[in-house]
């Protein structure tokens, strides 16, 4: 099975597609989405870290996301990678307007298993958004290099998106997790509506 078939069946579900202009802003300003996709690997790497430390007694949530920890901080290094190779500075962490708004929808309380399913599924999404735009990145830009490291990541977001959901349903009742993932997936697509289109940052 292809990537695009496996995709086909297990969807991003996002409701509103990135907004076209999106990415030829961000061609343009190339070294600006790769400092800004640095610190997504890495944020995304500290997120899962935290999970597993706050949650040390679920072993299956454990041992899934520790090799996820190993990946994201992979992908760290590979764009810092692609910095350096372009002769580009690795420069200082930018306001992540799009994570604080999507953080203020995390419900607040409730049991332990609450506050994790809400974790995972905003970690999802995120996940989903990044895929989406990795897409767009592997075959809109001119850099034939960067467009093969984009379609990698792009694979890789999807299996970590898909995992987060599973790990969700595992969790929680699969009727509760599924109504509250298209709850989020309704904010996230007015949160993105609203935001100013911007070629400096992944999302």
């Amino acid at each position: 099975m292809t990537w695009e078939e496996s995709t086909r069946q297990k969807m991003l579900n996002l409701k509103l597609p990135t907004d076209p202009r999106w990415v030829g802003i961000a061609e343009m300003q190339i070294a600006d989405i790769l400092v800004d996709h640095a610190y997504c690997e890495q944020k995304a790497a500290s997120s899962c870290i935290s999970l597993i430390l706050r949650f040390v007694d679920l072993e299956e949530l454990v041992d899934t996301l520790t090799p996820i920890v190993a990946e994201e901080w992979g992908h760290f290094e590979r764009v810092l990678a692609q910095l350096r190779k372009r002769g580009m500075t690795f420069g200082f962490p930018r306001k992540d307007e799009y994570v604080i708004r999507l953080s203020e929808f995390v419900k607040k309380g409730g049991s332990r298993m609450q506050q994790l399913t809400e974790q995972l599924l905003m970690n999802a999404l995120i996940e989903a958004r990044s895929c989406e735009r990795f897409k767009l990145l592997s075959q809109n830009i001119a850099d034939e290099e960067l467009q093969k490291f984009y379609y990698e990541l792009m694979i890789s977001e999807a299996g970590h998106y898909v995992t987060f959901l599973e790990l969700a349903r595992k969790y929680q009742d699969v009727d509760k997790v599924n109504l509250r993932w298209q709850e989020w997936l309704d904010y996230e697509a007015a949160v993105l509506k609203n935001l100013e289109v911007r070629g400096d940052r992944m999302h």
